[in-house]
């Protein structure tokens, strides 16, 4: 192995000036490397909000009660605390993984060449929705686990899985105007399924808010609903959002449009069924936690696929520069379908 160079006092001042800069300068990742960091963002999103159930499930919300700390006493759980203390401890830990992807992802984002800003500010955009979800979560806590503020922490996290998957899409498509693959009406189509999901999210946060897991053995404030009622309409807006994408899958292949948006409507039918099993199943055996589970896992996977069929409308074609084209040349553009 070669010596390692020395830095100069310049060079490592510009380091603690501008780390990333610094980092770009000396390191350019691969597309695949990129596409990796990005989709490991998405992933760990979605692990946090698994686990996040988990906490909920096993009545460990206020396994450590306090925050930042996991006690007055202590900022790590305690033998004291038992087996609610780790599960709970085990959680506020994985958001430094998380924010470790997400890290990631801004580092790869930013050393890519040719320098994509727009990657960058999704990568950024992760970093504060992580970082104010964390701050959210422990507010949740303090004010013992308040339904409302339990729903606002679901929903907080169901934005950082829509801007991680956007930054993993972006990373498989150029930077060019996008070029609509379907006509204006299948786009607004589209439009309403997405709409229709964002409003069966949200009353899935209120079933949770009003339903039986409170998230810990102690008395927890509830929703003042009735529980049936509003997991009566849940249902209704999950079949909602069936019957769109039905509708939209059987448009697209009546048009005879493009196998992407094809694909990514299958996907997504396919998904909502699996959820929609699992969520009667769990209706009529009075919940258990590991439907439950397996339920939030889906509505994450659902949001997910959703915003793969909107992505899949279009594609944006990679500009190329000219300096990046051998030999004499006037320009061109390679497109890459989403």
């Amino acid at each position: 192995m070669g010596r390692v160079p020395k830095m100069t006092p310049a060079e490592a001042l510009s380091a603690l000036r501008n780390p990333l800069a610094f980092i770009a300068a000396r390191w350019t990742p691969t597309p695949r490397t990129v596409r990796r960091a990005a989709l490991a963002a998405l992933v760990m999103s979605v692990v946090i909000v698994v686990t996040g159930g988990a906490v909920r499930l096993t009545g460990s919300g206020l396994g450590c009660p306090t925050w930042p700390k996991c006690t007055d006493d202590s900022l790590t759980t305690t033998s004291a605390m038992g087996v609610h203390g780790v599960i709970e401890f085990t959680n506020r830990m994985l958001t430094y993984v998380l924010c470790a992807a997400v890290g990631w992802a801004i580092i790869a984002a930013r050393s890519e060449k040719p320098y994509r800003r727009s990657l960058t500010r999704l990568g950024w955009a992760q970093f504060w929705v992580v970082m104010s979800n964390a701050v959210l979560g422990g507010v949740v806590v303090l004010v013992g686990l308040n339904p409302y503020t339990v729903a606002a922490h679901f929903l907080l996290s169901s934005a950082l899985i829509a801007v991680a998957a956007v930054m993993w899409q972006r990373t498989r498509e150029g930077d060019g105007a996008p070029h609509p693959l379907v006509g204006k009406a299948v786009q607004q189509l589209v439009w309403f399924l997405v709409v229709a999901s964002v409003l069966l999210i949200a009353v899935g946060t209120v079933v949770t808010g009003s339903g039986p897991h409170a998230g810990d053995s102690s008395e927890i404030e509830r929703m003042p609903l009735n529980w049936e009622n509003v997991s009566k309409l849940h249902a209704v807006l999950a079949w909602i959002v069936v019957t769109l994408t039905f509708a939209l899958w059987f448009v697209l292949k009546a048009v005879d449009a493009a196998k992407g948006p094809l694909d990514r409507t299958r996907d997504l039918f396919l998904i909502l069924l699996s959820q929609g099993v699992i969520g009667y199943v769990q209706y009529f055996t009075n919940l258990p936690e590991v439907l439950v589970g397996l339920h939030m896992l889906g509505s994450a996977l659902v949001w997910i696929a959703v915003l793969r069929v909107l992505f899949a409308l279009r594609e944006r074609p990679g500009t190329v520069s000219l300096a990046d084209i051998p030999g004499p040349a006037t320009g061109a553009t390679v497109g890459t379908r989403a």
